[in-house]
């Protein structure tokens, strides 16, 4: 039965997308998510995006996990790199800013368009087309040429200490200066610049 399959697949506050789902008839799926929707076995968010009902440690009813989906959907849609997170959230997670965002923003491959705004359960999201198809190679650079685009405005260190923790951020995200070199025509010049500023030029020579 299909409730079987996730109960056994899938764990409390992950998303289960209709697509994903083993069955050789979507019809008889569709059917099969309606009834246990009705029965209060699933929950849909919209048509196509389900999870299991659950209760807190608080008692309260269990929501979607909004890291879940943003992994599954658009980080590592089936399974392979595509995507990374952007913005503010970007720099706070990486400790440039005590600032914490108000959306979730995110440069994928599943992007439609070069920018789309989404709401999901109360979360916005904001989804942005790459300049090219993201993949394990190139992702950590990408995402640094993204950082470097608006450090200065979202940064809260500055000078030495900030040249030290780019540094770090460097090492520890894997960036390929090679990579970057390839992508730099594709960012405004204020990221050459910034690259300069932080006493990272070097990389690039």
């Amino acid at each position: 039965m299909v409730i079987d399959y996730i109960i056994e697949n899938y764990t409390d506050g992950e998303p289960i997308f209709l697509e994903e789902l083993p069955c050789k008839s979507k019809d008889y799926l569709r059917q099969e998510m309606k009834k246990l929707v009705d029965e209060g076995r699933l929950e849909r968010l919209y048509n196509g995006l389900y999870y299991l009902p659950y209760t807190t440690i608080l008692g309260t009813k269990g929501k979607i996990s909004i890291e879940k989906y943003l992994d599954k959907k658009y980080l590592n849609a089936g399974g392979r790199v595509s995507g990374y997170i952007t913005g503010l959230q970007l720099a706070n997670q990486y400790g440039f800013t005590t600032q914490n965002p108000s959306c979730y923003e995110i440069c994928s491959n599943e992007a439609t368009t070069k920018q789309r705004k989404q709401d999901l359960d109360g979360n916005s999201i904001i989804v942005y087309k790459p300049v090219d198809t993201i993949d394990e190679k190139n992702r950590a650079s990408l995402q640094f040429l993204d950082l470097m685009t608006n450090i200065d405005k979202y940064s809260e260190i500055k000078g030495k200490e900030l040249s030290k923790k780019l540094v770090k951020y460097v090492k520890t995200a894997g960036v390929d200066f090679s990579i970057v070199k390839k992508y730099l025509q594709f960012y405004p010049d204020k990221v050459y610049r910034n690259i300069y500023q932080v006493g990272l030029m070097g990389e690039l020579i």
